[in-house]
């Protein structure tokens, strides 16, 4: 039998120790809730960033353009994952990176968020989870896709691993596309897995979508013929614009060389520039209409103004002004349709610098277009108090100014719209604004139907022509400037055209940059490629012909079914 003093002792010692336990479950899930809890809360609690998904980028008829797709980044807590130094090699080869790289993340690094990998496909993402590796989580992020990949590179632009826009419209309407991050809070299991969401910090703000003025068709069409175009010449670079008389709008802008913004291993520095906003070049004969439009103006001159260009040169000071070929007494219309640059000059000597100078700087040449364009320049124009008569003279016939292909197609835009000045424009536009008058109607109007000469039988631009299409232009063999001088090896050829030439609707600029082929006058490397570009241009929009001959029209009334009527 146990002694009663000794029953009593035990029975103290577990009602001490019950006391005990119940003040210590007191304390714990009482007293010192919130301490234990916050303690808990800061070895699994983390702030999960919630990305934004970033504006779409269409064309002017809804089609993407740019759009962004899910993915993941696979990052690592170093001082987690280095207890399991073991998994580095597996980790490492479903990643699909070197093993060294992974250790040298992790190995002796205090930091406790190092990327791995970024722009991780969800299975692969799925497949590196499925390891179950401490210290491995994923982020959710977006990776930009770009559909039309070559063709739109250089007006799209691309942004960067982290969505941030870093060249053409990506990077001019960063602020408006790319959207603002959210933040959560939840707790995760010592892998890195997200097990609750404990509550949200902050709501995502996606960013907003951007409408281009670009056709997407246009963008393609020009892209392709370009690129055959630069192939076939053997150039070394080449742009396109084609511009919206009505509205200002960039229909198309495309480039060669160009890049593909979707596999960033290829991109190189020199390939992102936009060469059409970016890259100036002495504009040669397609500058003569505004030598020809000032002299209109000036009212010195008329379409039948005849111009002695006999013998075929012309002494200015100790310089010679030559000609393809002596033209002897010709007007100011064969002067735009042969390309005489001794018409031109004489015509420029006789009206004053000031004159020729406020018709250049008037549609738009030494200033920027005010495209908003990242990187656009402004080519140069220089002061008319500073030009001598042979500066006059080669100014004229485009020597001596420097504009890009932007700047010569927004001109050429001007004088279609019957001398309004409007801003070009890379969003579609409602409502255009007009600034003013560059060249009087009549003028505009005078000039438009002397340069469809240009693309007759007789004319420099015969290779220009569009099958039903009245077509309006100017050819342009520009010699690059060396140290030395201009070099007879290279070139610029040119085209500038406008269709259809009674309403315009479209201008189009070619810029082919040294041509190796057997040919290099622009009417033979630059023409062609308008001509192709503009046929089917004009056809994607459905542009009603202006040059169907009599005949064929009074057949297709003859053949037209009434109501009831029927065609065999």
């Amino acid at each position: 039998m146990i002694p009663p003093f000794r029953l009593a002792v035990v029975l103290g010692a577990l009602v001490l120790a019950a006391l005990v336990l119940v003040g210590r479950a007191v304390g714990l899930q009482v007293l010192d809730r919130e301490f234990l809890k916050g303690q808990g809360e800061a070895r699994y609690l983390r702030s999960l960033t919630i990305a934004a998904h970033r504006g779409m980028i269409t064309d002017r008829n809804g089609e993407p353009l740019a759009i962004s797709t899910p993915v993941d980044a696979v990052w690592a807590n170093p001082q987690e994952l280095a207890t399991a130094v073991d998994q580095l090699p597996r980790l490492a080869r479903v990643l699909d990176v070197g093993l060294d790289t992974v250790r040298d993340h992790v190995l002796g690094n205090n930091r406790e968020f190092v990327y791995l990998r970024r722009h991780v496909p969800p299975d692969l993402a799925r497949r590196v989870m499925a390891l179950k590796i401490p210290g491995i989580s994923l982020q959710r992020e977006y990776r930009r896709y770009y559909p039309d990949g070559e063709a739109a590179a250089h007006v799209v632009g691309f942004t960067n691993i982290d969505d941030v826009g870093q060249e053409g419209m990506e990077l001019a309407y960063d602020q408006l596309l790319r959207g603002r991050n959210g933040a959560k809070w939840v707790l995760k299991d010592r892998f890195g897995r997200v097990v609750e969401n404990v509550r949200n910090i902050r709501e995502p703000s996606p960013g907003h979508d951007l409408a281009l003025s670009i056709d997407r068709r246009l963008q393609y069409l020009a892209y392709r013929e370009l690129k055959a175009a630069v192939q076939l010449n053997q150039a070394r670079s080449a742009s396109a614009v084609m511009l919206d008389v009505r509205t200002g709008e960039v229909l198309a802008m495309v480039n060669q060389p160009s890049y593909n913004p979707n596999n960033r291993g290829s991109l190189r520095g020199a390939r992102f520039r936009n060469r059409a906003v970016t890259d100036v070049f002495e504009p040669g004969s397609t500058i003569k209409p505004f030598t020809v439009a000032a002299a209109f103006d000036a009212g010195a001159y008329r379409p039948d103004t005849v111009i002695d260009t006999s013998p075929g040169y012309f002494h200015v000071g100790r310089n010679t002004v030559r000609d393809a070929a002596n033209y002897g007494a010709i007007d100011v219309t064969t002067v735009i349709e042969k390309s005489s640059n001794v018409g031109a000059s004489k015509i420029a000597l006789s009206i004053g610098p000031e004159r020729l100078w406020n018709m250049f700087s008037g549609v738009g040449f030494g200033v920027a277009t005010g495209s908003r364009f990242p990187g656009e320049v402004s080519g140069l124009l220089s002061d008319f108090r500073g030009w001598g008569e042979i500066e006059r003279a080669t100014l004229s016939f485009g020597y001596g100014l420097s504009v890009t292909a932007l700047q010569l197609a927004q001109a050429y835009m001007i004088l279609a719209d019957r001398g309004r000045v409007k801003p070009v424009s890379f969003v579609p536009v409602a409502d255009p604004r007009i600034s003013g008058h560059a060249i009087k109607e009549r003028t505009a109007t005078q000039v438009l139907r002397m340069m469809e000469t240009v693309v007759s039988n007789k004319g420099t631009g015969a290779l220009a022509h569009v099958r039903g299409y009245r077509v309006a232009g100017k050819t342009g063999t520009v010699q690059v400037a060396t140290d030395g001088g201009y070099s007879d090896e290279h070139y610029v050829s040119l085209f500038a055209g406008i269709a259809p030439a009674s309403d315009p609707r479209l201008v189009l600029v070619i810029v082919i940059k040294d041509p190796q082929g057997s040919e290099y006058y622009g009417g033979r490397v630059a023409a062609p490629v308008f001509s192709t570009v503009m046929t089917g241009a004009l056809r994607l929009l459905g542009v009603t012909p202006d040059d169907v001959p009599q005949s064929l029209t009074q057949e297709a009334s003859a053949v037209r079914p009434g109501l009831s009527g029927h065609v065999m």
